[in-house]
């Protein structure tokens, strides 16, 4: 409790100054030395008021600023922008507000690797200008060969950041990680293009915004991504296809906005929950219950999509069973399925059904457990052809 002592800041040689979780309040430290040898500042969830010092500007070997959770009322402290090798930046939760503009400044942050600005009252556009900027997250370094940390033999930084829908303490930062956190504040506008650039990104948090538009198909080319998060905006338009190429992806919320379309199919969308797409009533396809027909046009019928969840067979084999099961019960049963199916006007139709079947099939075997296997699956499908409830069974 209490105040920052001000007497730290003529410590020419202060290189850590950790002070995070201390309900401290008063002004944080302006005296003009401190900037000579400060590498990590942590002043994290405090009670600490008023402005960002501009003499923070002068700690040229800072890597590390952590103000998170304070109570800071400030504008976007654009002068931290220069310091040469800072790698994080956190200012969540604390009171800033107005633009970010950056439009007339050069190389930008050029170490930056962690940019958490949540919870705060932001407004206009996202920062394109400081997107095409930050070169750490523009370039994958292939050289390193085992992971570092921030800090020393002595101290290592810590940081709480927001990933894959929590909110974690990261006890030590690994070197290569890198996220952007703009969620929870007032940005408006459109998604930029550019974010696709920014190869090395890992966590994208773009939620609880007032985004407009379309989702950039460009988001397909930020190939290191995990966690993907742009939920409670007002993006409209269909999900790029491009997002299905995304290997590492493991997070994905595009809830409550206006998106439509398909749902695209891919080796990480088949992970995804129905809680992932939900508040979106345009949206068709797996995991929601109206399905794409075999064209990628959404169905326009209302039949309701009912599949056991171990099914796990193709088209041709679960077609040609059928009419197999009907000829072991006799030779006149099997030919009369044969030919009802064949001579009805529905005969296409039902094949669209069957192929639902298949695709439903394939993306839940995906999510199977390995080796799981059972001697006999039923699988039931329910249709109505011409006013006539018909069952098919599969016997496997």
């Amino acid at each position: 409790m209490g105040e920052i002592p001000q007497c730290l800041g003529n410590i020419s040689s202060l290189e850590v100054l950790d002070m995070h979780q201390n309900n401290l309040s008063g002004t944080i430290l302006t005296t003009s030395s401190i900037g000579s040898s400060l590498r990590s500042l942590n002043l994290h969830d405090n009670k600490l008021p008023g402005k960002l010092p501009r003499s923070l500007a002068n700690c040229k070997e800072l890597q590390v600023l952590d103000l998170g959770d304070n109570h800071l009322k400030d504008t976007f402290p654009i002068g931290l922008a220069t310091l040469p090798k800072l790698r994080v930046l956190s200012l969540r939760s604390n009171k800033l507000h107005g633009p970010i503009r950056t439009s007339r400044m050069k190389n930008l942050f050029p170490e930056l690797r962690i940019l958490d600005l949540s919870y705060n009252a932001f407004i206009e556009n996202l920062p394109t200008s400081l997107f095409q900027q930050l070169k750490a997250m523009r370039t994958i370094d292939q050289t390193m060969k085992a992971p570092t940390y921030l800090g020393d033999e002595y101290y290592q930084d810590s940081l709480t950041i927001a990933t894959k829908g929590l909110e974690l303490e990261l006890v030590r930062i690994l070197t290569i990680y890198t996220t952007i956190d703009l969620s929870s504040n007032k940005f408006e506008g459109q998604i930029p293009n550019i974010t696709g650039d920014l190869i090395a990104l890992r966590v994208l948090n773009l939620s609880h915004n007032r985004l407009q538009g379309h989702i950039p198909p460009s988001l397909g080319d930020s190939s290191s991504i995990e966690s993907l998060d742009l939920s409670v905006n007002q993006l409209s338009g269909d999900i790029p296809e491009q997002l299905a190429s995304l290997t590492y992806l493991e997070f994905l919320n595009l809830s409550d906005n206006h998106l439509q379309g398909c749902i695209p199919q891919g080796r990480q969308f088949a992970t995804f929950e129905n809680n992932s797409y939900e508040g979106n009533d345009g949206l068709r396809g797996f995991p929601i219950l109206e399905g794409c027909g075999s064209s990628g046009m959404p169905e326009t019928n209302n039949t309701t999509h009912v599949l056991d969840q171990e099914s796990n067979s193709t088209f041709l084999s679960e077609f040609g069973k059928a009419v197999l099961m009907g000829y072991g019960k006799g030779l006149i049963i099997g030919f009369s399925i044969a030919y009802f199916i064949l001579s009805s006007r529905n005969f296409n139709w039902i094949v669209e059904e069957l192929e639902y079947i298949i695709i439903m099939r394939r993306r839940k075997k995906q999510r199977a457990i390995k080796g799981t296997t059972e001697d006999e699956i039923i699988v039931s499908r329910r249709v109505k052809i011409s006013g006539i409830q018909v069952i098919f069974y599969i016997d496997l």
